[in-house]
């Protein structure tokens, strides 16, 4: 089909709206890399279980983000910082790219933890590891250093550090430092026991990411 036939067949309009409808139009990318991240945690009681998110998410700070679950990945040369100074940074009605975990009960007397895993490259130019981890029945201790744990396995897979994997924590820990490729691990976590009254009880741990000009 040739313009010139396009041009006598079709009325002008419906020629410049086709031209319009075939050209191609530009494609743009969101490639959002956080520049700084902290961890917060909190816990909340209601008789409703969203609300006792809400009122965990309180707890944490977070409460007035959109948040945006993602996983799993620390940035290459993010600056991790504190929970003080992350929160300065949080504005009402911003979305938070957020690793979280969350656990809730509704069972009186119930152990229940929620628990955020961080592991940390020696070489700044390299991405770390964020693990989530919940359970029931573990204290904050346990579920702290199991999440530590999965972050740090995770992390020394990629590097290509050699370990057994039935060593304990703390003889893993060991292996690491040695390596010199893995510089800290650590873990936010909050654990909390089912309300008496039968109220739900929510939990959470999380890890939100901040872009430059938050």
């Amino acid at each position: 089909m040739t313009l010139q036939y396009l041009l006598v067949t079709f009325p002008q309009r419906d020629f410049f709206a086709l031209t319009l409808h075939t050209e191609a139009r530009p494609t743009g990318t969101m490639a959002f890399v956080a520049k700084k991240i902290f961890l917060t945690k909190g816990v909340g009681k209601h008789r409703e279980r969203l609300s006792s998110f809400e009122l965990a998410l309180r707890n944490a700070g977070i409460a007035a983000c959109n948040i945006v679950r993602v996983s799993s990945i620390f940035p290459p040369n993010c600056k991790l910082i504190s929970r003080s100074e992350g929160l300065k940074h949080i504005k009402p009605g911003q979305v938070a790219f957020t690793v979280i975990s969350e656990n809730s009960t509704k069972e009186a007397h119930r152990l229940i933890a929620a628990s955020i895993g961080l592991a940390l490259p020696s070489d700044k130019t390299m991405y770390g590891y964020l693990s989530e981890h919940h359970s029931f029945g573990e204290t904050e201790e346990v579920a702290g250093e199991y999440a530590e744990e999965l972050a740090a396995e995770m992390l020394a897979t990629t590097l290509n550090v050699e370990f057994d994997p039935d060593l304990s924590f703390d003889e893993k820990k060991e292996v690491y430092r040695i390596s010199n490729k893995i510089v800290r691990t650590m873990n936010v976590t909050q654990s909390a026991v089912g309300d008496k009254r039968g109220l739900w009880t929510t939990v959470l741990g999380a890890a939100i990411l901040i872009g430059e000009d938050d």
